[in-house]
């Protein structure tokens, strides 16, 4: 089939609703400067250029600034959500303020508009490689079947970011020649429990000519494996069964239009039980590949008596920041590298090199809040911590001088916290190990209100006064002479993860057991903490929480959104437990930035109340794909 007409593209348009764009825009479906589908196709190196083609819609999925999950989450705010800084990266970030809409959606990963790359254009790719996949004369059979999984797994990947994102979606399970009638191409939404059961006998389908492990690092490293299939199978399992999915009253009314509600009315507790299975397979899977949670383990160039304190806040960092060949707990990441290090940083010497590290991503410290105390319960019920005096002054102290600076004045707020508390969150205050300074008696600290990160500096600003120190390399280095980061991929999906949506779906199947804390647990005691069962007996006011279902959903899910806080999972995780709209009504806040001395700074400051209702659970379409195609209706509420 050749691609060579505008009719063909408008009828691939009507098809997938993309925005209208030139002719020359449709027929970009293979790599650059391919002049026909045969040519693609003539041998094996032209098509496995086309096979990374089909991956590079992936691989764009690793920028977190148009990454839906991220920008949406609550977990950093961008200045210019407040009118300050640099206007870059920022639109997604606006979305939690009501900016979205139905003209130009805001990352509009359906037309490919605003930001997001077309997923529909990734999955017409899939479906031409498919096509055509028996073409290339010299593609052996053991390869052609690998690559032909690899495909199913990505149109079922790309049906699933799409589902996350729109709910009810058309499933394009193949390319449609050029003479099939128009009327053919306007398709439906399909219901949402089609979508899902699609996607996941495409998975199916793809695992068993999978490769089990990569083996040739260098040329291969982030294609899909068969444990990367069983997690993202356990993912997606998960999500059907949630509240969103799984009988959500606010969708009853929701119908195609033919009349077919796209979601089921009643709640179906089944769908834990499946999911629960799918979560254990993949673990296990994982597990039979030494897979496991990681632990740091001190190179010869760190000081031989590093303090244990230490060696386990790089053990909770590393988890995220290790290179993936040197990680046994990443699952799956992607192939670019985390591009926003420089802006998850402070200045952190008085002569830093302006420019190299704008610091821009700020944490709210309503995010601090969900870190527990050093018991393992949260501030509000930990019956041996002062909330009350939360915020009074504190003077950093010996017993605490590898997490808090010695003779720096802070609040209490930052004292007796987790350690995830100190490897994920850059405070005033905070020590701040590595930027090439390894001796721990000598590190850095965060001053925000008293040091090089205090002048106003509309360019350089982070409005809470708070950063994400979890997405930086202990090894980056920021100083005058600029900077020099030491790269990671950020994890899509790690052990932690799989070990905690595990707990969750045995919770939600059959309520606590000893299966369900296990998992929980081994989680909380990488962290330095005990089993919540111990933890909730000795130090909260409610000491049966655990015991109930309800109880252990909620410190379920609090685990989820502290151990993966940062990762770009709690936008997606918020949004199918329907938490999200309760979570985004409390105000953004952060301290008065601009003041140096302590009584000043620590003045909360609500720099915006996020605006979102439960329209915003999934994104609208734009008026122009509904122009395009009269089938299609609208997402709920946005009418």
């Amino acid at each position: 089939m050749r691609l060579t007409t505008c009719i063909a593209s408008v009828f691939l348009y009507a098809f997938i609703s993309f925005t209208a764009f030139s002719c020359k825009k449709y027929l970009d479906v293979t790599p650059e400067n391919v002049g026909t589908l045969d040519y693609a196709f003539r041998n094996r190196n032209e098509a496995e250029n086309y096979l990374f083609a089909c991956y590079s819609t992936l691989q764009s999925f690793a920028d977190v600034t148009r990454d839906p999950s991220f920008v949406t989450s609550g977990e950093t705010i961008y200045p210019t959500v407040i009118g300050e800084g640099p206007k870059l990266y920022d639109q997604g970030f606006h979305m939690i303020r009501g900016t979205q809409n139905i003209s130009s959606p805001v990352l509009n990963y359906w037309d490919g508009t605003n930001g997001a790359p077309s997923v529909f254009k990734a999955i017409r790719r899939c479906n031409i490689m498919l096509a055509n996949i028996n073409k290339p004369i010299d593609l052996d059979e053991f390869e052609k079947a690998r690559w032909i999984s690899e495909l199913k797994f990505l149109k079922a990947y790309y049906h699933y970011y799409l589902v996350k994102m729109y709910g009810p979606v058309p499933i394009y399970d193949k390319d449609d020649d050029i003479t099939t009638p128009i009327e053919q191409l306007r398709v439906k939404r399909q219901h949402v429990d089609s979508v899902f059961d699609y996607t996941v006998r495409l998975i199916d389908e793809a695992i068993p000519n999978l490769p089990v492990v990569i083996t040739d690092i260098n040329r291969e490293q982030g294609r899909i494996t068969q444990v990367i299939a069983l997690a993202v199978k356990a993912e997606i399992r998960t999500t059907q069964a949630s509240p969103l999915y799984n009988g959500n009253s606010d969708y009853a009314g929701y119908k195609n239009v033919d009349g077919q509600p796209l979601f089921s009315a009643s709640f179906d507790p089944a769908k834990w039980a499946v999911a629960a299975t799918a979560c254990k397979a993949a673990i296990d899977a994982a597990k039979s590949r030494n897979q496991g949670l990681y632990k740091f383990v001190r190179p010869a160039n760190l000081p031989a008596d590093l303090p244990a304190v230490l060696l386990q806040e790089l053990t909770l960092q590393n988890a995220v920041t290790e290179r993936w060949n040197l990680n046994p707990e990443v699952i799956w990441a992607l192939n670019p590298y985390f591009p926003q290090q420089s802006n998850a940083c402070p200045r952190l010497t008085a002569d830093f090199s302006l420019g190299a590290a704008p610091g821009t991503l700020a944490v709210p410290f309503g995010v601090t809040d969900l870190f527990y105390t050093k018991n393992g319960v949260p501030i509000t019920e930990d019956k041996n911590w002062d909330f009350a005096g939360r915020f009074s002054f504190r003077t950093g102290d010996a017993d605490n001088k590898y997490l808090i600076a010695q003779s720096y004045q802070t609040i209490k707020n930052n004292f007796d916290r987790e350690l995830r508390y100190y490897a994920n969150i850059g405070f005033d205050g905070a020590v701040w190990y590595g930027n090439g300074v390894t001796d721990p008696n000598a590190a850095l600290s965060v001053q925000a209100r008293s040091g090089p990160a205090a002048p106003k500096d509309n360019s350089r600003l982070n409005i809470t006064g708070i950063w994400p120190k979890k997405l930086v390399n202990y090894l980056s280095v920021y100083d005058k002479n600029g900077f020099a980061q030491t790269a990671f991929r950020l994890p899509r999906i790690r052990m932690a993860d799989l070990y905690l949506l595990y707990a969750e779906c045995l919770n939600e199947r059959s309520g606590p057991s000893d299966e369900a804390y296990a998992y929980v647990d081994s989680v909380r005691i990488r962290a330095g903490l005990k089993g919540v069962v111990a933890s909730w007996a000795a130090h909260s006011f409610n000491a049966a929480k655990p015991a109930t279902k309800d109880g252990l959903r909620e410190i379920i899910h609090r685990e989820r959104r502290i151990e993966l806080c940062f990762e770009a999972k709690a936008g997606w995780d918020l949004r199918r437990w329907k938490e999200w709209t309760t979570v985004m009504a409390q105000p953004m806040q952060g301290w008065s930035i601009f003041q140096k001395n302590a009584p000043d700074f620590y003045v909360p400051v609500t720099q915006f109340i996020p605006s979102v209702t439960t329209k915003d659970y999934f994104w609208p379409l734009s008026d122009q794909a509904q122009q395009f195609n009269e089938n299609l209706v609208q997402s709920p509420y946005w009418n």
